[in-house]
């Protein structure tokens, strides 16, 4: 963990000794020396052919002047940017992690729906992970812990989470059915103490997966918006339906409660209404509430098929209809009858459902982050699973030229790690290039970049990522994976015991 007194001393030190373009080096050899790249801070604006030293796990050097290190990488002609952020996975293994990495991911957050027993989880993962990992608190856990007492079930799910094996779909299933009942106001108080236990245990915020739970009652979503604001806390949503009342409902509740809020994927919530929707989240940042969010570069979305977001009158709310779902297992268009059938047996499917001008709108408008919301591995499963960060980087920045290359970068790294620092305040030393950084870096070929999964072919990893370091170690070089390291670290939140 890097935010301790004694890291935050060294990158003090650091920068008072090394921090400015020294023309007498001094003999520090460093661990590891990226050398002649084009180095991209998007914080401080720099955008130069610089040296950068690694020493310790932390960037201790940028440079024009030449650098002694243990191991000297020529990356003359790549980019050398902070590693990527990713606030928005669903994949909690590392097979899922390495599609991440070959994408140029160095932190991958289970934000959304969070994670239940996370204290479990968070152990699981200990010396075992790729790259970084965190999750937030999973809100219908804590809400079904509070008022259902089968031991049986809660043992089998804690068992699930001290193995590392947490099924997501299995958890949606089990709690699904439990958003029909009513909540009396002392299982509402439970649920309210269990989500501040999880956070203790590290949670990043509050996961608050409405659109999965759409029968929640409005004053319930209250309350815990009120919990998030009464803490601070940051609530990651996503809305009740696809539509605009929906957004307006999670802006109007932060507002209300002062909660710093986070809509996921604005894209396919507000589809053909995206320019209201961005109107309506910068117009509450202008008036100084605590509000960001985030989308993915692809037109379909994906999501599991037995879900609420496919009850009675989807093709209305969705403007869509059964050929526009694709079953990620064989990969078929869906008609009525498979439709039906597969809806009882349960999986996913991706739905084509939005228009490219609409991702092109949302892209390019100022302060919406990038966040993959990639999948749990299937070799059919969506491409955003694989490929979200180098498609915007190929296709968006390089081929359709709809933002530039500083702003894509900003939008993958300092903005994410800037949302986060509130709640974790170990991100401040992420999504950077400069002396104290983490040396979570991603380094890539500008002019090849681009994502090589598709919907008909399956997944496959990005191209033009060459090296990924994370927290000072090599996890991908020369484009190959690195055998046998580990050096993904936990992000916690900032209650954390």
């Amino acid at each position: 963990m890097k935010s301790n007194p004694i890291h935050i001393l060294l990158c003090l030190f650091l920068t008072l000794n090394f921090g400015g373009e020294t023309h007498a080096q001094s003999n520090v050899q460093y661990d590891v020396v990226l050398q002649g790249g084009r180095v991209i801070d998007p914080e401080t604006k720099l955008d130069a052919i610089k040296n950068v030293g690694i020493l310790k796990g932390s960037i201790a050097m940028i440079s024009t002047e030449p650098l002694l290190g243990k191991e000297i990488v020529n990356v003359s002609g790549l980019v050398v940017s902070p590693g990527f952020i990713d606030l928005h996975v669903h994949g909690r293994s590392n097979i899922e992690q390495e599609y991440q990495l070959h994408d140029g991911v160095t932190t991958a957050l289970e934000l959304e729906w969070g994670i239940e027993n996370l204290k479990e989880w968070y152990t699981s993962r200990q010396s075992s992970a790729l790259i970084n990992y965190g999750a937030s608190v999973c809100w219908p856990y804590e809400r079904f812990k509070a008022i259902n007492k089968d031991e049986k079930i809660l043992n089998e799910l804690l068992e699930m989470s001290s193995n590392g094996q947490s099924d997501l779909a299995k958890m949606q299933d089990r709690i699904q059915h439990t958003f029909t009942m009513g909540i009396e106001s002392n299982q509402m108080n439970a649920v309210l103490d269990n989500i501040q236990t999880s956070l203790a245990e590290g949670g990043i915020g509050i996961g608050v997966p409405i659109g999965y739970l759409p029968t929640t009652k409005p004053e319930e979503m209250y309350q815990v918006f009120k919990l998030a604001g009464e803490l601070n806390t940051l609530v990651f949503t996503h809305v009740r339906q696809p539509d605009i009342i929906s957004i307006q409902e999670v802006i109007a509740d932060a507002m209300l409660t002062e909660a710093p809020l986070h809509i996921v994927h604005i894209n396919s919530m507000s589809l053909g209404s995206i320019t209201m929707a961005l109107d309506m989240v910068e117009s509450a940042q202008q008036n100084k509430f605590d509000i960001t969010t985030e989308l993915y570069p692809y037109t379909a979305a994906s999501t599991r098929l037995q879900s609420a977001m496919f009850t009675e009158g989807w093709q209305q709310r969705l403007g869509i209809s059964y050929e526009d779902l694709q079953w990620v297992e064989t990969g078929e268009r869906l008609t009525k009858e498979t439709s039906e059938a597969y809806r009882k047996t349960g999986g996913i499917v991706i739905m084509h459902m939005m228009k490219p001008e609409w991702i092109k709108t949302g892209l390019a408008a100022p302060g919406v982050m990038i966040g993959s919301d990639g999948m749990p591995y299937s070799k059919l499963a969506h491409p955003r699973t694989a490929g979200t960060f180098s498609r915007v980087l190929g296709k968006y920045v390089r081929e359709d030229r709809v933002l530039d290359l500083t702003t894509a970068i900003e939008k993958m790294t300092l903005l994410p790690a800037k949302r986060l620092e509130g709640i974790s305040p170990m991100m401040r030393f992420k999504g950077r290039i400069q002396v104290g950084a983490d040396a979570d870096i991603t380094i890539f070929d500008p002019n090849t970049i681009i994502d090589k999964s598709t919907f008909e072919k399956g997944l496959e990893f990005s191209a033009g990522i060459e090296y990924v370091l994370v927290n000072g170690t090599f996890v991908l070089n020369n484009g190959k994976t690195v055998s046998n390291v580990f050096p993904g670290q936990g992000v916690y939140g900032k209650f954390k015991k």
